[in-house]
């Protein structure tokens, strides 16, 4: 059967902030042209904006430059370009630059940029290859290069450049950078350890913060992961992100109204945000307010159809509202979006062999175990879908591999032992109870609702169930009916 583990909802995570890429200026001291030109020169080299196009578009019209120095304005108009999300523009004149003048590294730096920009991550890495063999201590193109085999999922390379970059120019960003990769790779401790680097480095570095806690968070610490949300907060009131975070880290430790308050918030700076309604419903079902906890399921699922963890929560929370076919609609859907969600086939399973419909529990759960042949969760619910269908050794065998993972679950301890006892083993059934009693006092009770009676606590040979016993048991009659 699922336990508690099942009911902690999936949450949703922001990833680690990137950083934006360094893009290089270069401003050089014209002699030899007019004082028109110089104008238009100083204008293209020092401004920003329509301002800086405008007059980097009239130096180059004007024919006055070659070579160098046009390559020169071209690489600044590009910058300009690129920084109003004119990419096509920007790299047309990042190939100027290039035409004019092979050997500027800026502008093949600057080229690598947009090509990241536009998710072409192998080109940027072309072009970050010939900046940096141009100028082999150009600590800018080996940060870049590294954030576009982060986002290739090359972490270990990624490390490689940021160690690179910040052995030659140490700064807060590349330190976050790293931080990243080596959280990605699970490295949390070291992780921490450059964010720490950071925000020593600059403190008023909200990301790094946030980052921090990302970390964290991860590594189950979550009075420290709150604190670090806490500062990055401080430093940036508009910071989205971490508001859905802190609100994780905050429902984590069962402060479900301060993490409603954190949403909340979120969603006031970002009324479309899915992951925010989601983890705000939440929640809000832990809080038991599962039809507020569903209209936030809904709105996640209105702002994005694809939402697999919304269509999972709002199904665990029309089970709350006994509106069990709105639920198996909801899991059908998880595994139509997932097809080897382990997680959906079983918790479908589950609430399939609560209504009695125990053939396509046991197809729901065989699938979940062959897509996970050790989901503890998945070989308990079949046990337990095996006891209702009276087939016991079916059931024991089930519930002793569930154990063998897990000898401390509680649930498949008092299957089994009820399994045993219908067997006529009372002896190996009172003590296999007796076990799951200890480790959770009130499982007998759980059983009660799943719709299973608690056994007889003698060890003489007659029935677990007396036939009146039998008759009270709705669940029971849904077996003999099946």
């Amino acid at each position: 059967m699922p336990d508690n583990s099942r009911r902690l909802l999936p949450f949703a995570v922001a990833l680690f902030a990137a950083t934006v890429m360094a893009v290089v200026m270069a401003i050089v001291t014209v002699l030899t042209a007019g004082p028109a030109l110089a104008s238009d020169w100083d204008a293209c080299a020092k401004g920003a904006g329509d301002d800086a196009i405008a007059a980097c578009t009239r130096a180059i019209d004007s024919g006055g430059y070659n070579g160098r120095v046009l390559a020169l304005l071209h690489s600044n108009r590009g910058v300009e370009w690129r920084a109003k999300g004119d990419l096509a523009r920007a790299l047309a004149d990042f190939d100027a630059a290039i035409k004019h003048d092979s050997n500027q590294a800026a502008a093949f730096n600057n080229r690598g940029i947009a090509h990241a920009e536009k998710r072409d991550y192998d080109r940027a890495i072309a072009d970050y290859d010939e900046a940096i063999r141009l100028n082999e201590r150009y600590a800018a193109a080996l940060n870049n290069r590294g954030l576009a085999y982060f986002y290739k999922g090359q972490h270990q390379r990624a490390i490689a450049d940021y160690d690179a970059a910040i052995s030659l120019e140490p700064d807060a960003v590349r330190l976050n950078n790293r931080g990243n990769a080596h959280a990605a790779r699970g490295q949390h401790d070291r992780a921490i350890a450059d964010f720490d680097q950071a925000v020593a480095l600059d403190a008023n570095y909200a990301v790094a913060y946030y980052n921090r806690g990302n970390a964290l968070y991860a590594k189950g610490e979550l009075d420290r992961a709150i604190a670090s949300y806490d500062r990055a907060i401080a430093l940036d009131r508009n910071y989205q992100d971490a508001y859905v975070n802190r609100g994780v880290a905050r429902e984590n430790k069962s402060e479900y109204a301060a993490a409603i308050s954190d949403y909340d918030i979120a969603l006031k700076l970002n009324a479309n945000d899915a992951f925010a309604y989601n983890n705000r419903g939440n929640a809000l079902l832990k809080k038991g307010q599962a039809e507020r906890a569903l209209r936030d399921y809904d709105q996640a699922l209105k702002l994005d159809a694809g939402h697999v963890s919304a269509y999972f929560s709002r199904a665990i929370a029309h089970e709350a509202l006994k509106r069990f076919d709105r639920a198996i609609a909801d899991y059908d859907r998880v595994t139509q979006l997932q097809p080897n969600n382990a997680s959906a086939y079983n918790s479908r399973c589950w609430l399939r062999a609560m209504l009695g419909h125990l053939q396509a529990a046991l197809t729901d759960c065989n699938e979940a175990i062959r897509l996970r042949p050790e989901f503890v969760n998945a070989l308990d619910s079949r046990g337990f879908v095996y006891l209702r269908a009276g087939q016991h050794d079916a059931a024991i065998a089930d519930y002793d591999a569930a154990l063998k993972l897990d000898p401390n679950k509680s649930a498949s301890l008092y299957g089994r032992g009820m399994a045993k006892r219908r067997k006529g083993d009372y002896a190996g059934g009172n003590a296999d109870i007796a076990a799951a009693r200890a480790i959770k006092p009130n499982v007998t009770a759980e059983f009660v609702r799943y719709g299973l009676m608690p056994p007889l606590t003698d060890t003489q040979p007659r029935s677990a169930e007396s036939p009146a016993q039998q008759a009270a048991d709705p669940m029971a009659r849904m077996q003999r009916a099946n």
